[in-house]
This record gives structure tokens, C-alpha cells and sequence, in this order.
């Protein structure tokens, strides 16, 4: 089977292979990895709508394994291209290169001669390639897409000019997103390192008294409680039915823990659509200022507590009609508590709180948060400390939200024009 619905003012068609100078192919034994050294990415961090690999539960490789083990590494311009798991995912290599990779992936060097590499890029992320290969690709429990295979794809080659026009408009518009993602990424920082110096290292408040507590030296008039104190309840998700059936008659979008971090740089997520009973629905409504929290789902290396929180922006963005799954629950804090509670549950996790509250096999792990919310202590600052705290987080989240706004947009557009471009309609 062949891909040749894609044309390009008639252009030629090139299998992909002819068009490549090198294939970085690291394929084969597990690499051996160690506690720091080079950053070892997966294919976790390859995403269609990143125009560069995340770093995202990353693992590290010493100097001595990064020098002898690969049989190559990729440079700048070169394109990650995803073979097994989720095959055609693919990401362009930055410079510098701050990582390397093995299995289940592969990094396409092209003739510059031939093709650009920013064009080639954007037709393998096009919706005419993506459908070709998820039609290619073998294997019911984990799908991949052979190496031999990459020679099926034809590649649609019209003149140098128009491949630098269309490469250079994907290119662009990705950049704009990028630069929005690593903005908002800083933001964030920002935000957590002014709850550590306020409710963690006390720096705002070192003239004052302070007194000892179960949790160590804290502002004289401050507690000592449980994140039930500063919860009103929590609410379970509710994954409901993939079609319409029976009474399940209200569509709603459905958010889970993979979404956490699109929501979190502003963006909508790709959440899917589900049905729900409509009375279940009316008792579910996200609001302002409420937290998600992933319950199920870790692994024996990766704790589950991870959190997100919500905003009316975010609400509004899926026009009110949204739950969560029932991998994850709805954690409502008391008025005033928005920020603080997300922030220092956040806080928590960084630190690894959450494995002492895991229970569950060596492969699917629960987080037992009643046990969490009743049990863990935390330092509870006076109403209008928090308050002032709140009043800053807002600003940024504003800022977080506008920007990925205008990556949603931009994103649209670019998916939007990319077609008509390819079919040369543009």
C-alpha cells in the first residue's frame, strides 16, 4: 500500500527513503541508564503538537554509555520519527541536542539537496501520512511501523521555493507555540517558587516570632493541620459511554490525566467526548478554582497525586460541559484556599509524599486520598496570607491562559492551512 492522495500542484512523488542522506537507529538492547548524565528520552516525549521533544519522565545515560553504546546520535535538523507504540509521532531535533534516545524510534538526516527538512516535517504530520501509517502499522497490543516500510511513504516533492514557503509557515506558527509553552512552563516556576518562599522557607515572614511545630519552625500563629481543614469535598469522575445509549443523552468532554499538562500551559487538551447520564452530569460541574487529582493509573516509578488545577478559563474553553474521568476526582477547596491548596499539594508531590499513600499491584497503583487529605500534615498560614498569595497566582494564570489561547489559535490555523497548502488550493 502506497500514500498517494496528497498533490501538490502535480508535483512528483519520492519515497522517503531516497530523500534521506541517514537514519539515526539505536533499535535493539535496553540502554543501560543511571541516576543523572545525559537526559534519555522516550517516546512520551514525542508529540505532533510539539514542535520539539518534551522532557517528560525522562531517564539518564552516563558519559561513558552516551560515548560507546549508540551506534549514533542525531544533530540539529534532524527528525525524531516514531516507530513503536504511537508510530508517525515525530519532532525536530534542536540545537543544541540536549538528549539522546534508543528504542522504538528513529531520526530522519535528509539531502538538503532534495528536500527541506521544515517541509518534510509538516507532511509527515499531515493528516494524509498520519492515516497512512496508523492504516501500515502491525500489532494489536503495542502498534509499530517496520523500518522497511518508511519506503512505502511517498513523499509529494514540488519545487525547492514552495517546499521552503510551506515548511517555513508550519515552522513558524510551531515556533510562536514553543516560545508560548516555554513562557508559560517559566510561569509556572515562578508561581512555585514563590509558594516555597512564602509557606515553605518562611522568607517573607523571617522578622517575625516564630514557634515550634510536628512540621518544624513556623510564624508564630500559624497551624499545623490536615488538607481536610482547607477542603470543602471531593467529587469521583465519571468516564460514561463512548456512544449515545439509552438515557446517556449529554455529551460532555471528558478530561484525564494526560491532559494535566496542555491544561496547565493554558491549551484545551485533547480530551475525548463521552456521554452522561444528565442528573450524574448537574453533580459534577467543575468551578473556579477547584483541583484534579489523578487517583489510579501510576507505576512503581511514577507516583500517581498528580494534579491540575481548574480555572474559569478552562471552563469556559469546553463551555461548561466537562467532567473528569474516573481515573481521577474532583478535589474542592474551601473559599479562599484555591491556589494554596494546589500549590502546596503540588509541593507534596514534588517531594514523592504521595507513595506512602499507594496501594495496588506492582503495574496499576491507587492513591488512597482520603487517607492523604485526613492524614498528611500541613502548615496552615492565617486567611489573608493566603489571600495575597491568591492574588498574585491570578495574575499569572491570566498571563498562562492568554498565552495558550493564542497557541490554541495559531494551532488551529496551521492544521487549518496546512491541507489547502499541500493540495496547492493555497
Amino acid at each position: 500500500m502506497e500514500w498517494k492522495e496528497v498533490n501538490i500542484a502535480n508535483a512528483p512523488k519520492v519515497r522517503l527513503t531516497e530523500l534521506l542522506d541517514f537514519i539515526v537507529d539505536n533499535r535493539g538492547k535496553t540502554v543501560p541508564t543511571s541516576a543523572s548524565g545525559t537526559p534519555l528520552i522516550a517516546t512520551n516525549c514525542i508529540k505532533n503538537e510539539l514542535l520539539y521533544p518534551a522532557f517528560e519522565k525522562v531517564r539518564y545515560v552516563s558519559e561513558d554509555i552516551y560515548k560507546t553504546w549508540f551506534r549514533s546520535h542525531p544533530i540539529p535538523g534532524d527528525i525524531i520519527f516514531v516507530n513503536k507504540g504511537t508510530p508517525g509521532k515525530t519532532a525536530l531535533v534542536p540545537d543544541p541536542v540536549n538528549f539522546c534516545f534508543a528504542q522504538d524510534m528513529m531520526a530522519f538526516r535528509v539531502n538538503s539537496h532534495l528536500v527541506y527538512n521544515k517541509y518534510l516535517l509538516a507532511v509527515l504530520r499531515s493528516r494524509f501520512v498520519q492515516q497512512f501509517i496508523m492504516n501500515s502499522q502491525v500489532g494489536t497490543i503495542i502498534p509499530h511501523f517496520k523500518k522497511e516500510q518508511l519506503k512505502s511513504i511517498l513523499i509529494p516533492l514540488p519545487t525547492m521555493e514552495i517546499q521552503r514557503k510551506i515548511g517555513d509557515f508550519y515552522f513558524s506558527l510551531s515556533e510562536k507555540c514553543e516560545v508560548n509553552r516555554k513562557i508559560n512552563e517559566n510561569l509556572e516556576q515562578q508561581a512555585q517558587a514563590l509558594f516555597k518562599s512564602w509557606f515553605v522557607d518562611f522568607e517573607p515572614f523571617q522578622d517575625g516570632e516564630f514557634e515550634d511545630s510536628e512540621l518544624g519552625r513556623i510564624p508564630k500563629g500559624w497551624k499545623v493541620g490536615t488538607y481536610s481543614d482547607i477542603i470543602e469535598g471531593t467529587i469521583s469522575g465519571d468516564w460514561g459511554k463512548e456512544s449515545k445509549q439509552g438515557n446517556y443523552t449529554h455529551s460532555v468532554a471528558c478530561i484525564r490525566g494526560c491532559d494535566f499538562q496542555d491544561i496547565k500551559n493554558g491549551l484545551r487538551g485533547k480530551t475525548p467526548e463521552r456521554f452522561i447520564l444528565e442528573k450524574n452530569f448537574q453533580n459534577k460541574h467543575f468551578c473556579d478554582k477547584d483541583m484534579l487529582v489523578e487517583i489510579s493509573g501510576g507505576t512503581a516509578t511514577v507516583s500517581t497525586g498528580r494534579v491540575c488545577p481548574v480555572s474559569q478559563q478552562l471552563i469556559d474553553k469546553y463551555y461548561g460541559d466537562v467532567v473528569c474521568t474516573n481515573f481521577c476526582k474532583l478535589v474542592r477547596p474551601k473559599k479562599g484556599y484555591g491556589a494554596y491548596l494546589y500549590y502546596s499539594w503540588f509541593n507534596k508531590y514534588n517531594n514523592k509524599v504521595m507513595f506512602g499513600y499507594e496501594n495496588g499491584t506492582s503495574g496499576i497503583k491507587n492513591f488512597r486520598i482520603k487517607d492523604f487529605t485526613s492524614i498528611e500534615p500541613v502548615v496552615l498560614p492565617p486567611i489573608e496570607k493566603i489571600q495575597e498569595f491568591q492574588n498574585v497566582i491570578d495574575s499569572i494564570q491570566k498571563q498562562i491562559q492568554t498565552r495558550g489561547t493564542e497557541s490554541q489559535n495559531l494551532a488551529q490555523l496551521r492544521d487549518t492551512l496546512l491541507p489547502r497548502l499541500m493540495s496547492g488550493e493555497l
